[in-house]
């Protein structure tokens, strides 16, 4: 408790400080020490009741402005008024009783304004009922009166001896039961009354908020029992009870909501001195009859009638005065009743406004002559009243609604006359007149009624003046010219389309006038100069258009139907240019896609008609198509299961036209690779089934092949960024294979050996060491083809590659496959053999060593072995090529003194002459003889070697 008194006292000496600003920590700090009190908690510290009044009055000084806010305040005034009565005496005095009892409520009454009733009724309980309390020795009270203003409490009180009551309904027993006209000095029986009827009201008030309407209907009444004792009350307690009345009625609690208003004039009527007036009583009484017309109009009839005329007798009011027809209409009265309530309210000079408004009622309600009737009275009791127009307008809308056209088209001819000899319309009931002719055209337009749509248009025309700028005389203008296309009157449409322009030539709907008369003149340029400007003007915001069904995309729409026109019109071109500002300027993504989809199919059906020239431009248009598809179709906003359907349909869809574009592109590699790519990427905003994975894999395959075939086309400088492309498609389509693989069996295909020879050539060409690592990859492939081992021998020495020892690795593993195949294929065999001798032999002298002639040796008995299986097939060129290559080794090696070397290559070279077909008289006759000298130098050396010996 020490702790908590310590924290009290700090918290309440931090909040008086005056240089705080932010109060709101501080006593929240303090609501939720007190919070945590019990009820029965006592704490007699002088301190802790001076922190009491101290907060209290703190309150008080910051309720002007906005230094705290309702709820901060109802929170001090808890701490303080529990502080309080924390330090509560066993015997309190009756001034230290006023004083809580002036805080509970001033609390319950601060926590009600706050909406917090349940919090409020703990207060205003504390306030009617404090504990059992005595004082002695009042010298001096002055008691602070609940219906001042806020009064700061005394900090000092004198006693004298006496008894204090139980409690304030206990005090009140008291007073009531003394003498009349004695002398109480303990308390007045005035204010304690006031004060108990107040705390009983704020008590009632509470109990509706919280819907508990019998415990308010019980305080109300011991508020009742007063008045008699305390008249000035009745004004107070009338206007509470109504509105607990409006409350109730709002709530739909009609029954509740009639005993309150009732009670409300009941009192009212107690004491009309103090009656709230006949204004407020009027008011009471029209709410009871609008409340008993809602409750059941049928049931409670009489008493709703007698609520208001009881409210009209009090004081007219043009409000009452129109309740009572509508309540008389409700209840299904007779035309005579209505009548002479339409006439009681003509004679008691109710505002032509209410007037109207009763005529709109009975025309609501199938009183359709009276309405009529009526109308004609009101116009002859207004008609010098410049507020007649307004009738006039009404009548012309009602007589259209009841389809009464020719009436109508009089009395608007009458305005139309009348307006043009000084019987102007004002300017808000024209444009009134003006929205209801246009909507008499419109609606004749919608049924194909356009000769009847053009004379409403042209009523409305016939309100401006000659060479008036309005942008509304622009959309009045185009409306008629839609009328006039419609009936093939085309120079008419023209001179309307023309006063458009006049008016309002920015406008975009002016523009679409302008394209559909230019397709009908079948004039291409303006009609395309009329589409481009759309486009421009599609940028900014659309306002609204009669007739048109105007949104958010008006101008995609008007574009959409420009390009639907062209198309029936045959302008393809004109249709493409519509569709194009379309997709680049509209923001509704279905829009846009079924513009692409269109476009799509526009420039596939002139790819079939054209040229080459003109082919390749249709394609790179189409490839601008599907990239907008693209980017479109994934920034889908992700919406419900239709939307993503939706979404994965266009997807498809997309997907399959680039897949289409892709293998018309076979002279163009680059085109190629974009329409594979763009499969594939659209590919992804499909669900990855097998089918879609497999579609996948083949688009990023063909797209790889494709990079390739560009490089081999592209100059060394240009060749990196085409490989490294190339092995970017390999490297994700490894990653769908290894899926592929994952979800279930693979069918047996080249793909995996095609991957790995994309990617042998691309690291190959960009001189990549995992070269070595693809060709591994390759030779573990199940059954590896002896054409792939070929063509990796090809690719490791095509420049800029050069890669001679996987060449020669890949040419022998090519060569052991061939031999072992059941039909050898003598041909590749000798093309293997030629590869590696010719990759083997040196070409000069630093490169003549024992090892590399030991290998290629042993390729040349390959070769001697492949020529002695079958002499007859063997290529007698290829055999040439042989002998010329090894008889030159042997020179070579003479030439380095190397002689039993260059006698064994020579003779390996004349090993081949039997084997020469019609080439063999005339190589042998040259070769023996130079065979006979080397082997003559041969023997010289070898004497000089063993003379020097």
């Amino acid at each position: 408790m020490e702790q908590f008194i310590s924290n009290v006292k700090c918290l309440t000496e931090n909040l008086l400080q005056k240089q705080q600003t932010d109060y709101n920590e501080v006593i929240e700090k303090l609501f939720s020490e007190v919070s945590g009190l019990e009820d029965s908690t006592k704490i007699l510290d002088p301190q802790i009741e001076e922190c009491a009044i101290q907060l209290w009055n703190w309150a008080v000084t910051k309720r002007v402005g906005t230094a705290i806010n309702k709820a901060e305040k109802a929170k001090v005034r808890h701490v303080a008024c529990s502080l309080l009565y924390c330090c509560n005496p066993e015997n309190p005095a009756e001034g230290v009783v006023r004083k809580q009892i002036l805080m509970a409520s001033k609390t319950g009454r601060t926590w009600l304004d706050c909406k917090k009733p349940q919090i409020a009724d703990d207060f205003l309980r504390l306030a009617v009922k404090v504990s059992k309390n005595k004082c002695s020795k009042l010298r001096e009270l002055k008691y602070i009166c609940f219906e001042q203003m806020e009064i700061p409490l005394l900090y000092e009180m004198q006693y004298y001896t006496c008894n204090i009551p139980q409690s304030l309904e206990t005090l009140y027993n008291q007073l009531t039961s003394r003498a009349a006209g004695g002398v109480d000095i303990n308390s007045s029986k005035g204010d304690v009354e006031k004060d108990l009827l107040r705390i009983l009201s704020y008590q009632a008030e509470s109990a509706i908020s919280q819907g508990n309407n019998p415990e308010a209907v019980a305080c109300m009444q011991r508020c009742k029992d007063m008045l008699l004792r305390l008249p000035k009350e009745s004004g107070y307690l009338s206007l509470l009870c109504y509105n607990f009345g409006v409350d109730t009625y709002n709530l739909k609690k009609f029954e509740d909501s009639s005993s309150w208003l009732s009670q409300s004039y009941d009192i009212g009527r107690m004491n009309l001195k103090y009656s709230p007036g006949a204004e407020v009583q009027n008011k009471v009484l029209r709410l009871l009859a609008t409340v008993y017309l809602e409750w059941d109009c049928h049931r409670f009839q009489e008493k709703a009638l007698n609520a208001v005329i009881l409210a009209n007798k009090e004081c007219v009011t043009s409000s009452g005065q129109y309740l009572k027809i509508r309540i008389l209409v409700k209840c299904a009265a007779s035309d005579d009743q209505i009548r002479a309530g339409v006439n009681e309210m003509l004679e008691s000079e109710v505002p032509l406004k209410v007037c109207l408004g009763a005529v709109k009622l009975l025309m609501a309600e199938d009183r359709e002559t009276l309405a009529f009737d009526y109308l004609k009275r009101i116009c002859q009791h207004f008609e010098s009243s410049p507020e007649l127009e307004t009738a006039l307008v009404l009548h012309i809308e009602l007589l259209l609604q009841r389809g009464r056209e020719l009436l109508g088209k009089q009395k608007i001819e009458d305005i139309i006359t009348g307006h043009y000899t000084g019987k102007q319309l004002t300017p808000q009931v024209l444009t009134r007149l003006h929205l209801m002719l246009w909507d008499k055209a419109s609606k004749h337009f919608e049924v194909k009624n356009y000769s009847e749509a053009l004379q409403w248009y042209n009523y409305s025309l016939s309100f401006y003046k000659a060479g008036q700028m309005e942008p509304n005389l622009a959309k009045l203008q185009r409306n008629r010219a839609s009328c006039f296309l419609q009936l093939q009157q085309l120079e008419k449409a023209k001179e309307a389309i023309k006063e458009a322009e006049r008016c309002d030539p920015d406008s975009i709907f002016t523009q679409f006038s302008v394209y559909k008369i230019a397709l009908q003149e079948n004039d291409v340029e303006k009609a395309a100069a009329a589409v481009n400007m759309m486009g421009l003007l599609a940028r900014s915001p659309v306002t609204t258009e009669d007739r048109l069904l105007v949104s958010q995309n008006a101008a995609s729409n008007l574009l959409n139907m420009a390009a639907r026109i062209a198309l029936e019109n045959e302008q393809q071109d004109t249709a493409i240019k519509a569709l194009e500002s379309l997709c680049a300027n509209s923001t509704d993504e279905a829009q846009v896609l079924n513009a692409l989809r269109c476009l799509v199919r526009l420039v596939l059906s002139t790819i079939e008609k054209a040229n080459d020239e003109m082919r390749s431009t249709n394609l790179d248009v189409l490839l601008s198509y599907l990239k907008m598809a693209l980017q479109k179709v994934s920034d889908c906003s992700p919406g419900p299961h239709t939307a993503v359907e939706q979404r994965i349909e266009e997807a498809h869809w997309f997907r399959k036209i680039a897949w289409n574009s892709a293998l018309q592109c076979e002279s163009s590699p680059a085109r190629m690779r974009d329409f594979f790519v763009l499969s594939y990427q659209l590919s992804q905003l499909c669900p990855p089934d097998r089918a879609v994975l497999m579609g996948q894999r083949t688009s990023l395959l063909m797209a790889a092949a494709a990079s390739l075939e560009l490089c081999r086309k592209s100059p060394y400088s240009a060749q990196t960024e085409e490989l490294t492309q190339a092995l970017e498609h390999i490297q994700s389509c490894w990653e769908i294979c290894k899926t592929l693989k994952a979800s279930g069996s693979v069918p047996m295909d080249p793909t995996d050996a095609l991957l790995l020879l994309y990617e042998f050539e691309a690291r190959a060409k960009l001189n990549d060491p995992k070269v070595e690592t693809v060709l591994e990859s390759i030779l573990e492939l199940e059954n590896v083809e002896i054409k792939v081992l070929e063509t990796i021998a090809a690719l490791a020495m095509e420049p800029p590659a050069h890669f001679p020892m996987l060449c020669k690795k890949a040419l022998r593993i090519a060569l052991s496959l061939h031999k072992k195949q059941p039909q050898v294929d003598l041909a590749r065999c000798s093309q293997c053999v030629h590869s590696l001798i010719q990759l083997s032999l040196p070409s000069g002298v630093s490169e003549v060593e024992a090892r590399v002639l030991e290998e290629v040796w042993e390729y040349y008995e390959e070769a001697l072995s492949i020529i002695a299986a079958a002499p007859e097939d063997f290529p007698e060129m290829e055999t040439l090529w042989l002998l010329t290559r090894a008889w030159n080794t042997g020179i070579l090696l003479y030439n380095l003194a190397e002689y039993p070397k260059a006698e064994k290559w020579c003779g390996l070279g004349m090993s081949f002459l039997r084997h020469l077909g019609s080439l063999q008289e005339s190589y042998q006759t040259q070769m023996s003889g130079l065979y006979s000298e080397v082997l003559d130098r041969l023997d010289r050396a070898k004497k000089n070697l063993t003379m020097e010996e």
